[in-house]
């Protein structure tokens, strides 16, 4: 699960901007039972939180920061920064700008990692990896390597034989230090690589456009499994099955409803409504939350969705019991409600009017906002709180 993530100079990001996946602390916890897992690693962790604010914001830049940090871990591939997703007001600041990511999260094998690089035009310029299995335990470093001012990398903690000869013979720029110490059986190093490969997902739906077939392999069986029907009948109860085609899976599927007479009907995906049509696709990525315990995050799941089904889909994953996380934008207010979230869970993107630079922040930094009496809809439309388009 995630536990927190950080990340500074991407597009419109220029400051270092930190989104947390902590639950409170306090008695606020007793009355959102179901909003967060507790580890035995003493994390209290949340299983969803959303993002809101403005049209040209930045949230679609948040989500893009994640794909490009776990797009680092693609096997070997160059790590540099990339001229477009560098925040421009520090392109005219500095000759060769740093981007900074960081990323904790809880691994299946009980251990919580602390991964960290900063990246510039020429390559890694540090790179870090540090766990701990309790959340008051100190860190334990696995390795921390920097690039000296000569260009040559060297290795400040963790100086076993694999790094000694990852550092003889890597090459600058030509994948990360994590990913070649998995190759070489380092368990925490595997760790790292599987959770950011396997469980992290940031980006959009499927469509039937993409052409991996390994990866339209993994959504069939989602949409074979009568779990997902499930899932998917939330859009529309009259809806009893689905004849999943095996080729073209997001248009050409049967969609089978039945009337209240027993009568049942038949209707191809493609001709369906866009929320059905949608839904089918964001129904696996629930699926893959709940039973795979998957770290989804979204970029405006609700734009075609009613309010209601939004509250369906964030019930649902609340209410069952599982280790997979969903984070989504979204320009819906309703979901500024503290009676379904916890002010930790509800976080806002803002734009600056002068700098044009945008800065994420949560509602638990609002102490003034007191989950009895404020109306958080009225505090947001009357732009207290941020996020809100400026003239």
């Amino acid at each position: 699960m995630l536990v927190g993530y950080s990340f500074n100079n991407f597009c419109s990001f220029d400051t270092d901007s930190e989104f947390s996946m902590e639950a409170g602390v306090g008695k606020v916890k007793g009355r959102f039972p179901d909003n967060y897992v507790a580890l035995e690693s003493e994390y209290d962790l949340l299983k969803t939180a959303v993002i809101v604010g403005e049209n040209a914001g930045g949230k679609s830049n948040f989500i893009n920061s994640l794909k490009f940090f776990r797009g680092l871990f693609n096997a070997n591939a160059l790590v540099q920064t990339v001229s477009v997703y560098v925040n421009a007001s520090a392109q005219m600041r500095e000759s060769n700008p740093v981007q900074k990511f960081n990323m904790s999260f809880a691994s299946s094998n009980g251990q919580i990692y602390f991964y960290a690089i900063e990246i510039d035009s020429f390559g890694i310029v540090t790179e870090k990896l540090s766990k701990q299995s309790k959340r008051k335990q100190a860190l334990s470093v696995v390795f921390n390597i920097i690039r000296n001012e000569e260009g040559v990398y060297e290795a400040k903690q963790g100086k076993g034989k694999d790094i000694v000869n990852i550092l003889k013979n890597s090459n600058n720029s030509n994948g990360l230090f994590v990913s070649k110490l998995s190759l070489l059986g380092n368990q925490d190093a595997k760790a790292t690589v599987d959770w950011f490969l396997k469980k992290l997902s940031p980006g959009a739906i499927a469509t039937d456009e993409k052409e991996d077939a390994m990866k339209r392999e993994d959504d069939l069986k989602v949409l074979r499994d009568p779990r997902y029907v499930e899932i998917f009948r939330m859009v529309d109860y009259s809806i009893c099955d689905i004849e999943v085609d095996d080729v073209k899976p997001y248009s050409k599927s049967i969609i089978i409803r039945r009337d209240s007479a027993g009568n049942s009907f038949k209707q191809e995906l493609s001709q369906d409504s866009a929320g059905v049509r949608e839904f089918f696709a964001w129904a696996v990525q629930i699926f893959r939350i709940v039973y795979e315990d998957k770290i989804v995050f979204a970029d405006e799941m609700d734009r075609v969705l009613n309010p209601i089904l939004s509250d369906r889909v964030i019930a649902f994953i609340n209410g069952m019991e599982h280790k997979g996380q969903f984070v989504f934008s979204t320009h819906n207010v309703l979901h500024l409600n503290l009676k379904t979230y916890m002010k930790e869970q509800i976080y806002f993107i803002t734009k600056s009017k002068d700098e044009l630079t945008s800065e994420l922040y949560s509602l638990s930094d609002f102490p003034e906002v007191r989950y009895e009496t404020t109306k958080i809809y009225e505090f947001y439309m009357k732009g207290i709180l941020g996020g809100t388009s400026f003239e």
